[in-house]
């Protein structure tokens, strides 16, 4: 996609910031939605978003800096502030909003593991509608199939696509699972698990450092992801986990809503997605 979509003036609207940002809106709208169904407050819960929303741009940056061009951002330290000339690594920006949360909750007296399930649907409708945005593209294409999109005169997958529908994928599930969780944090977890095999999957048509054979630097971080969740799963399904006095820990009812309702939105998303990425280059 171009790198600036529009223009208002003399202030131009880059295009992968203008889709982050649509996306942090819808899932921050999303999460409040549903940390009202669990009876959470919602001003402290929104106060939580911003703020872990700031901590995974952070982590995001500095991830990348740090992992993919370290030298680079050595010789050139300021460059590290240039945001609009893209960097960001999605396994930092996790861990950076991580961070930020745990803090947050433990400060305020909030529940974090029913907080992490309502956020859960939000963070991969967010991702999903940031990654429509994305300038990075594939490795060349073996074979010229009709998806592909030629950059620089090379006919290359467009891994964006490839990532954004299966996290539209993944949010369908997650949003169907919401009310279904057997124990706090595992729709949370439900969600490292599925993003960090979406990640790994996709990683093998793009192009970053290697660490082994076909593997890159972000398999072994998809990896970890999903083994420290798995662990966390089997601690937390025993139930020797804490508690927070006075919070909900099992979902309450979602409202009724029409059966075909989350299928279509999500499929009309996906094709919208679709749209604009191919359309708005």
């Amino acid at each position: 996609m171009r790198p600036v979509l529009f223009s208002l003036g003399p202030l131009q609207i880059h295009t992968l910031g203008f889709f982050i940002a649509l996306g942090a809106a819808a899932g921050i709208s999303l999460t409040v939605r549903e940390a009202r169904r669990l009876g959470l407050n919602e001003e402290k819960v929104l106060n939580l978003l911003l703020w872990t929303l700031l901590g995974g741009i952070l982590g995001a940056r500095l991830g990348y800096v740090l992992v993919y061009q370290p030298g680079y951002y050595l010789s050139h330290p300021l460059a590290v502030l240039r945001l609009d000339q893209g960097g960001l690594s999605i396994h930092g920006g996790i861990l950076g909003g991580l961070a930020v949360a745990l803090g947050y909750t433990r400060r305020h007296a909030l529940p974090f593991w029913p907080l992490a399930d309502a956020a859960a649907p939000g963070l991969i409708l967010a991702q999903a509608i940031g990654r429509t945005g994305c300038d990075v593209f594939g490795v060349p294409m073996a074979r010229p199939w009709p998806w592909g999109v030629m950059v620089g005169g090379t006919l290359v997958h467009p891994v964006q696509v490839y990532e954004f529908l299966l996290d539209y994928f993944l949010f369908y599930v997650l949003w169907r699972r919401r009310t279904k969780v057997s124990f706090p944090g595992q729709l949370f977890l439900s969600y490292v698990i599925g993003f960090a095999t979406v990640r790994g999957v996709v990683e093998f048509f793009r192009a970053n450092p290697v660490v082994y054979g076909p593997f890159t630097v972000a398999h072994v971080a998809s990896a970890a992801f999903i083994l420290v969740a798995l662990v966390l799963w089997r601690y937390l399904a025993t139930g020797r986990a804490p508690a927070a006095a006075g919070q909900p820990t099992v979902p309450q009812e979602a409202e009724a809503e029409p059966a075909w309702l989350a299928p279509v939105a999500t499929l009309s998303l996906a094709v919208t997605s679709l749209l604009l990425f191919y359309l708005v280059r």
